[in-house]
């Protein structure tokens, strides 16, 4: 299914990632395409990341992962998680065309940051049906 946002769905779209997401701390939210192409991106004032080549990098390296996946019998895996020194990187799928990228930092634990983003999630995908 693809998915034409207007202006209506995307302003609640980031009202959700700015109150579901931003809102608990974390360091920038973005909602991209599978092709890289950022949707829309919020962050918490403090950063200045390259939202454009993130977005690139981030949808080559899902579709990498899904393909070793493939090749291990999964159909896909829907979400990634990478944890560095000082920041790490949440990337979580969106109905079939969408990828949710979260950049947080050690004070906020990943099994809290997984259950607001699986609820802002949810009501992502129903706004792209409204």
């Amino acid at each position: 299914m693809e998915y034409a946002l207007d202006q209506k769905q995307l302003d609640e779209i980031e009202n959700v990632l700015k109150k579901d997401i931003i809102d608990m701390g974390v360091h920038c939210v973005c909602l991209i395409d599978l092709a890289g192409n950022v949707i829309t991106s919020l962050d918490n004032g403090e950063v200045n990341y390259n939202i454009y080549s993130l977005a690139a990098l981030a949808a080559g390296n899902f579709g990498a992962v899904n393909a070793m996946a493939k090749i291990i019998g999964e159909e896909e895996f829907s979400l990634l998680f990478h944890k560095g020194q000082k920041g790490n990187i949440y990337f979580s799928r969106i109905a079939m065309e969408f990828l949710l990228i979260v950049i947080f930092g050690k004070e906020i634990s990943l099994g809290f940051l997984r259950l607001k983003v699986d609820a802002a999630t949810e009501k992502i995908k129903k706004i792209f049906v409204s």
